[in-house]
């Protein structure tokens, strides 16, 4: 199938080229999106250097609607399925063929790369969020996911037309928990990840915070008035 691979980058300028070298390397199938995302650092010129396929936005719009960027020019260049692939370096791509291989199989509309299918989750702040959300998906939808907050998440072209066409869509479990209400099959395989070492996270600690109150007040309550 073809498949793109979209990476959102804000200011990842120490990290994006080994990043996509990586990617063409171990995935030499998969086209590649860079979403430069109002980086003001050298991403943008790295990627006008490097000659990387890009779209630069022109201020900071966030994950949520960047990627939807992502998924409307996916759609639009008539891509079977699009990935979601951090620019950190956390996510691995030898991992993408086993995501696409249980899509196919499976009739999957999202499958998730979890870190936790096999392996349990440590006892932090963070993952006890983590857990959180995973019940609240459970107690609306019915459906457990281990590893809601995964950002490596690939989508056939069913579910990228959700992104095309809603507003108040973005990668997040939020999202996850409304297409599984509405009849979107979702699985999850096995992967392991990096820890980030260079670059910018999306979610600093103020906004890892703000992230799981948002999350638990859309799925207990926004999803339901979409």
């Amino acid at each position: 199938m073809k498949l793109l691979a979209i990476i959102p980058a804000y200011n990842e300028q120490d990290c994006i080229v080994e990043t996509i070298r990586e990617l063409d390397r171990v995935a030499p199938d998969v086209d590649i999106l860079v979403i430069n995302d109002g980086s003001t650092d050298g991403t943008g010129d790295l990627c006008r250097r490097e000659g990387y396929n890009f779209l630069d936005l022109p201020v900071n719009v966030g994950l949520s609607s960047g990627f939807q960027a992502g998924m409307k020019y996916a759609d639009r260049q008539g891509y079977d399925c699009a990935i979601q692939f951090d620019a950190d370096g956390q996510h691995r791509p030898e991992y993408i063929k086993p995501l696409l291989e249980a899509m196919e199989q499976s009739g999957a509309d999202i499958v998730i790369g979890s870190r936790f299918v096999t392996k349990k989750k440590d006892v932090s702040a963070r993952m006890a969020g983590s857990a959180l959300i995973s019940f609240l998906i459970r107690l609306t939808t019915g459906k457990r996911l281990s590893d809601p907050t995964s950002g490596m998440r690939m989508y056939n072209r069913r579910a990228m037309a959700e992104f095309v066409k809603r507003y108040d869509f973005g990668p997040e479990p939020d999202t996850l928990a409304n297409l599984i209400r509405k009849g979107f099959k979702v699985v999850e395989v096995q992967v392991e990840m990096r820890d980030r070492e260079t670059g910018e996270s999306y979610l600093s600690f103020s906004k890892s915070i703000m992230y799981m109150a948002r999350a638990f007040v859309s799925i207990l309550i926004v999803q339901w008035l979409r």
